[in-house]
């Protein structure tokens, strides 16, 4: 069926069963969720019965992939060994609590290299990345393209390509691509989409393109601040965002709102993409 598989960010605090009645009510399809706080922390107890529950509204609702996300302290690159065990290990427990829910993607923000250099920062990435995979886990884990703020490592295609090059078990890494982050990191996805996503296959190949974070931008093209913007009220505008959902190669995918929104603000926007998806 040719439609559009489409959610948000949702709490995950009440666990599995809550997040996916929450999707049920946006009409959502899909949905993203922080494994553990966002700031770090130790995640909390899995609850068998709640997985349970969880897979009987997402195979009731034919819901798609759904993407969590690492917390945003977890930086794979960082110059201090400390903070890079606290990658490795929250990493390696989230995979690990992903085998709850197999067949899902797990998605992280590369790191910032932190005046080490990119290069560093991509040796670094990778050797986190082979530390913890597994071939015989069924969750793909994807690198996700950033702004490039700071000292970010994934501003660019090409970064990214070098890191998953570097990685033995690279069947198990794909790509989260996210618009508010690459049209702040100079994509121009606005006016010249199918160039973007041809380059994209160049340099890293579609294959690997497993999901979208579908954000507005409150930045001009090429700023390198990453902020967020609701759909149609930022400087990529809903025109440019549909463009995304619709185009051949991508259409196929789970799209996430990671818009500045609350569940009916999200629920909206998820109406409004979809009556464009035609």
């Amino acid at each position: 069926m040719d439609q559009l598989t489409i959610g948000s960010h949702i709490s995950s605090s009440k666990g599995y069963e809550a997040m996916g009645k929450t999707a049920v009510y946006m009409g959502a399809d899909t949905f993203a969720f922080f494994t553990r706080n966002p700031r770090g922390g130790k995640a909390k107890e899995i609850k068998p019965e709640d997985v349970e529950k969880y897979k009987k509204i997402a195979k009731e609702y034919q819901f798609g992939k759904i993407v969590a996300h690492a917390p945003y302290t977890m930086n794979a690159c960082a110059a201090k060994e400390d903070l890079r065990e606290f990658a490795k290990n929250t990493m390696r427990d989230d995979l690990e609590r992903m085998e709850y829910i197999p067949g899902n993607y797990y998605n992280f923000h590369p790191g910032s290299h932190v005046g080490q250099g990119a290069a560093v920062g991509i040796e670094k990435i990778a050797e986190i990345l082979n530390a913890v995979l597994k071939p015989e886990w069924d969750t793909t884990v994807l690198l996700e393209t950033m702004a490039g703020k700071g000292t970010e490592v994934g501003r660019s295609f090409e970064e990214l390509r070098e890191i998953i090059d570097r990685v033995d078990c690279r069947e198990k890494l794909g790509v989260c691509l996210d618009t508010c982050h690459v049209w702040d990191g100079g994509y121009d996805i606005v006016h010249d989409l199918d160039g973007v996503v041809q380059e994209f296959d160049q340099v890293i190949g579609l294959g690997y393109l497993k999901a979208v974070h579908l954000n507005d931008s409150m930045n001009p093209m090429g700023s390198h601040k990453d902020r967020h913007a609701k759909i149609g009220e930022g400087q990529i505008g809903l025109e440019a965002l549909s463009a995304v959902t619709r185009h051949p190669a991508l259409r196929h995918l789970p799209f996430v709102l990671e818009t500045p929104n609350d569940v009916d603000g999200w629920a909206a926007e998820i109406r409004v993409l979809r009556e464009h998806f035609v």
